[in-house]
C-alpha cells in the first residue's frame, strides 16, 4: 500500500469557503497517470496538483476530474502554499518544471504568492454558433488564446447575469470560455466556464488571467490591475503584464491535511 500526504486549500482568497478548492498531492515520483486520474475524480475539485521534488526544485501536473490540462494557476499557488509554508518553511520562492509550460516561478508578494506565468496571445475571432447559442447574450466581440474563447461583454452585470447551457458549450472546441467586462471596483470582472473539461464554472481560474492581463492591458494602458472573478464563491487576484509574462498574486488558505491511502 502507498500512502502519501494531501493538502486542500482555497487559492485567490482571503477568507474561508471562498477562492478555488484546489488538492495537493506530495509525491516522492509519479504514479501512473491512469492512478492521478483517478485520485483527482475522487478528489472532485477543479484541480488536483501533484508535486514531485527535482532537486531544489519541483515538477508539476495538475488534473482535472476529467483530464490532465497544460496549465493551472491556482493549484500551482495552493502547491506553492504547502512548499513554502509547509514543507520547506522559509522559502521566499519556489521554481515548478512543466512539460509543456516549461518552467514556472513563485514567489512571496507579502502575504501573498505571485505566479509569475507565460503571458497569451489573442487573435480576433468570429464567435462560434454553438457557444452563441450556448451563452444566450450575444458579447461585443470575440477572441481566441492559446486554449479559451475570451468573450468581452459591455458590463459587469451582464457577466453576473449569464446562465450558459453547459450541455450545448460541453460540445464547442477548446478548454474553456471566459467572459470579461469593465468591473465596478475593479479593473475587469470575468467568470469561466468549461464544461470540456468536466468544469461547468471554475470558482477562480489563474491560467485564464495570462488570457485576460494582456487583453486589458491593451485595451485600459495599464500593467498592474486588479481583477475580480464573479462566480458564486468569488476570487481576488492582482495581475501585472511584464512583457511576454504574466504575474498573478493571490492568497491561499489551507483547508485541510490528510493521507491518501492507495
Amino acid at each position: 500500500m502507498k500512502q502519501f500526504p494531501l493538502y486542500q486549500l482555497d487559492a485567490f482568497t482571503s477568507g474561508p469557503f471562498t477562492g478555488n478548492p484546489a488538492a495537493v498531492c506530495v509525491l516522492k515520483e509519479w504514479l501512473s497517470d491512469d492512478i492521478m486520474q483517478k485520485i483527482a475524480l475522487e478528489n472532485n475539485l477543479s484541480e488536483t496538483a501533484f508535486i514531485v521534488p527535482d532537486g531544489s526544485e519541483w515538477l508539476i501536473r495538475w488534473f482535472t476530474p476529467l483530464t490532465e490540462v497544460d496549465l493551472c494557476g491556482h493549484a500551482t499557488l495552493a502547491s506553492s502554499f504547502v512548499v513554502m509554508n509547509i514543507l520547506q518553511p522559509g522559502r521566499e520562492t519556489v521554481v515548478f518544471g512543466t512539460e509543456k509550460m516549461g518552467v514556472l516561478k513563485v514567489r512571496k508578494k507579502g502575504d501573498m504568492f505571485e505566479l509569475d506565468f507565460p503571458a497569451d496571445t489573442l487573435h480576433k475571432c468570429t464567435l462560434p454558433d454553438l457557444i452563441k447559442e450556448s451563452m444566450g447574450k450575444d458579447p461585443l466581440d470575440c477572441f481566441m488564446g492559446r486554449s479559451d474563447y475570451l468573450l468581452l461583454y459591455r458590463t459587469e452585470k451582464d457577466i453576473l447575469d449569464l446562465k450558459p447551457d453547459f450541455g450545448k458549450l460541453k460540445k464547442a472546441d477548446g478548454r474553456g470560455v471566459i467572459a470579461t467586462a469593465p468591473g465596478s471596483d475593479t479593473d475587469f470582472v470575468s467568470r469561466f466556464f468549461a464544461p470540456q473539461a468536466g468544469i461547468d464554472e471554475d470558482p477562480v481560474t489563474g491560467s485564464a488571467h495570462t488570457t485576460l492581463t494582456p487583453f486589458w492591458s491593451g485595451r485600459l494602458g495599464k500593467t498592474t490591475m486588479k481583477a475580480r472573478q464573479l462566480s458564486p464563491r468569488g476570487g481576488y487576484l492582482e495581475c501585472t503584464l511584464t512583457g511576454d509574462r504574466t504575474l498573478i498574486a493571490g492568497h491561499a488558505l489551507l483547508y485541510l491535511k490528510g493521507e491518501i491511502s492507495i
